[in-house]
Order: C-alpha cells, then structure tokens, then sequence
C-alpha cells in the first residue's frame, strides 16, 4: 500500500489536470457559442433604450430562474461595453442589483416587431440624486459619474443602433419640499441634454412615477416637480406606478411589479407616439 502511494498521487494530479482543461475547453466553447449568436441587424433596426435614474430604474426585484433566461433579439450593454444577452440583474451599480423594468419592456417592444433588435444600455445608480446627474460630477455610493457615463455609455451603443427611448425613473432621493423646489428644472435641463448629446432632438422620454408608502408634502412635490419637467420636455409622458408593491424593504419595486412596470412603459410609449403623429 505504501508503494501505490506515489502513483495514486500522480493519477489524481493527472485527474484534476485533465478536468481543469475539460472545463477550460467548455467555458471557450460557450464564450464563442456566446459570441456567435449575437449577430446584431442592420443599425436602424437595432434599438437603443436608455434606462436611467436611481435603484427604483436599477431594479432591486428578487430574481428567480426565469430572470436569467435571455429574449430572442433582446441584449444589453455590459459594464465592459459589450453586447450580451439581456439577462436579470441588468444593472451592475450595487451588489443589490436585481430585476428592474428594463427586459419587461424590451420583450413587449420586439414583440411588436419582429424585424428589430433591442439593445438595453443600463445607467441607472441606486441612490442618486438629481444633482447626481450633472456633467463631472462623482457619485461615491457608485464609485461613478452617473452622467458623464450614461453620455459615454449610450454614445457607445448608438454606433450600433438607433435612440428608441430614454426611460427615467428617479427622485426618491430628492423627496423633500426643500429639494423639490428646483426640481423640474434640474429635470428639464437634463432631459435637454440627453438629446443634445444623443443627437436625437425629438427622443421620447418616459417618466416613471415614484412610490412611498407613506405621503408627505415632499413626496407630493416631487411628483409635481416631475409632471412639470415632463411638460417642458415633449415628448415624454408620465407612467404610473398605481397598484404596484415594494419589497419588504419598503423603498423598491419588487419583482411583479417591476415586471407590471416594464409593460406599462411600453405602454405608454405607443401612446407617446401616437400622439407625435396626430
């Protein structure tokens, strides 16, 4: 028994080598299978949607397994600029980072054309505010310039792809009567900068509502403050978060009804543009 020893050693080494190289070899095969099946059409017919705004846009919906099965056609932007297949958690801002709207939305809208794409570029930071969103500044809670790397994120994606849509949902952090009162103009001066800089003039822009448990005169004036910065910036449209639920947490969205507010911003969208074009 003492004389096997050494040769029981060298076959088990021999073992784990072998097995390292098998799951090598797989792990390439499925980076290049990966790779493969995304073949991005034609740039019009690749649709770019921004998602911007703080963690309620992020999402911080429980996942299950179904989160981390892809949509045919639907992708998002990694946090190393590549495109992948949309799965949840999209947002990479915080640890906490779980389902959010974003690949609700995106299912509806291939759905209702079968010859796009749509390419999800996340942006939002969990626990911005609106003077987060300004040029050069640095948010530490990201370690991040929310601005700043939404311009230079969505300019990335647009080299591939067409602005569909700019959807925005932020302000938990701004709830306050005092914050409030520069609000829609911050908001407004924003939105005009996004399509300054996305050269895309007429980009409609839908606004998620906020839910608090609770109200207040703050929560009050910066739904305002929102539906006013929405008037400035048409299009855009207001969507409502009426009937939806939080975690138990009691800030964010759960998992329904993030998925119930993907929908809704579809929704609204076609609505958006019929509107435009009567």
């Amino acid at each position: 028994m003492l004389q096997r020893r050494p040769f029981q050693l060298f076959l088990s080494s021999l073992l784990l080598v072998l097995s390292f190289f098998t799951l090598f070899a797989q792990a390439q095969n499925v980076v290049e299978t990966s790779n493969d099946a995304i073949a991005l059409p034609a740039r019009e017919k690749f649709r770019i949607v921004v998602l911007a705004g703080q963690s309620n846009m992020a999402g911080r919906g429980f996942i299950e397994k179904e989160d981390r099965i892809p949509f045919p056609r639907v992708y998002m932007l990694n946090k190393e600029g590549q495109w992948v297949p949309a799965v949840d958690p999209v947002h990479y801002d915080k640890p906490s980072a779980g389902v959010g709207p974003g690949r609700a939305f995106a299912k509806m809208l291939v759905e209702s054309d079968q010859t796009i794409a749509v390419g999800l570029v996340p942006t939002a930071c969990g626990g911005s505010s609106i003077d987060h969103w300004q040029p050069g500044v640095f948010f530490n809670q990201t370690k991040s310039h929310p601005y700043d790397d939404a311009i230079s994120r969505t300019k990335h994606a647009l080299e591939d792809g067409e602005l569909e849509v700019i959807l925005w949902r932020q302000g938990e952090s701004d709830a306050s009567v005092q914050k409030a009162l520069n609000h829609a103009e911050k908001l407004a001066t924003l939105f005009d900068r996004f399509r300054k800089e996305f050269d895309a003039p007429n980009a409609p822009i839908l606004v998620g509502e906020l839910f608090f448990e609770k109200e207040t005169e703050g929560t009050r004036a910066i739904r305002k403050a929102q539906q006013e910065a929405i008037e400035r910036s048409q299009p855009a449209i207001f969507v409502t978060a009426e009937g939806t639920a939080l975690n138990p947490d009691h800030v964010h969205f759960d998992r329904q009804s993030q998925i119930e507010q993907g929908k809704r911003f579809f929704d609204a969208l076609q609505r958006l543009k019929e509107n435009v074009g009567n």
